[in-house]
């Protein structure tokens, strides 16, 4: 138990905790980044050394991947919340042009009930 708490805290300590980045990098992004590699290799370099400097393009380019992906969600939410702003705007738009109709409309019923009324009475108080 002891022996393998160690090795947690020794990972931890060391930083190699298994990424999911080094499985996330597809073959086209390493067949790139050693072609760059190999590209801006200089006289004297080792195959080690260009093997390293493919990782580090590697990892490079799958961070930029990582970055053009959260500002492509980025993008979509506020297009999405532009539509549904919109969306709502013209709700409320229609919803104000049928209230102004129906307050339109609504003035003519109390004024023809009051009118109709004072004719009713004034002929009651005629005809008694």
């Amino acid at each position: 138990m002891a022996a393998t708490n160690t090795k947690k805290t020794a990972n931890k300590q060391a930083g190699t905790k298994p990424s999911a980045a080094k499985k996330a990098i597809s073959e086209e992004t390493k067949i790139e980044a050693l072609q760059v590699a190999k590209s801006t290799q200089k006289p004297g370099q080792t195959k080690e050394q260009t093997k390293l400097i493919a990782q580090g393009i590697e990892k490079g380019i799958a961070e930029y991947k990582k970055l053009q992906k959260g500002k492509a969600r980025e993008r979509d939410k506020a297009r999405k919340q532009e539509s549904r702003a919109k969306a709502r705007e013209a709700n409320i738009a229609e919803q104000d042009h049928s209230n102004i109709e129906d307050r339109a409309a609504s003035p003519y019923l109390p004024w023809g009930l009051l009118t109709i009324s004072w004719i009713g009475f004034i002929t009651y108080i005629v005809i008694s």
